[in-house]
């Protein structure tokens, strides 16, 4: 179960199930650039105080089951974790840019879900059930 945590001012138990992909779903996170991803994505939590509850990084598309404070909206997380991976993922594999024309990593879409307790276990699960836990 996720705990809720607190603040100055705020009590919280948020938990959002969000999934992206690379630009027309090419299956480029694999190798280093994956392990260089899940790296990122865990510094970017780090930097802003997001809890990451589980990861799961598959060739074409990646599963993030992440708590935030309440004052970021589910769509500035995932601004902060396509914008900040995409632009340090084509700064250091620069073949990417030849795989993927027109400039962009990912997709402009997302999944994004909230979960409560009980499904929230039940999203770890599957995710980790994908990476064969």
């Amino acid at each position: 179960m996720i705990e809720a945590k607190r603040t100055k001012g705020c009590v919280y138990h948020t938990a959002y199930h969000i999934v992206w992909i690379p630009k027309y779903r090419k299956s480029i996170l694999v190798g280093k650039v994956a392990e260089r991803l899940e790296i990122l994505i865990h510094e970017i939590a780090d930097k802003y105080g997001f809890e990451i509850l589980a990861l799961e990084i598959m060739p074409d598309h990646v599963h993030l089951f992440v708590s935030a404070h309440p004052k970021f909206a589910p769509a500035t997380l995932v601004k902060l974790f396509k914008g900040i991976t995409a632009r340090k993922l084509f700064k250091e594999f620069p073949e990417l840019k030849k795989k993927l024309w027109g400039g962009h990593l990912w997709t402009p879409s997302y999944y994004v879900g909230t979960a409560g307790n009980v499904s929230a276990e039940t999203i770890r699960r599957y995710i980790e059930e994908c990476q064969g836990k």
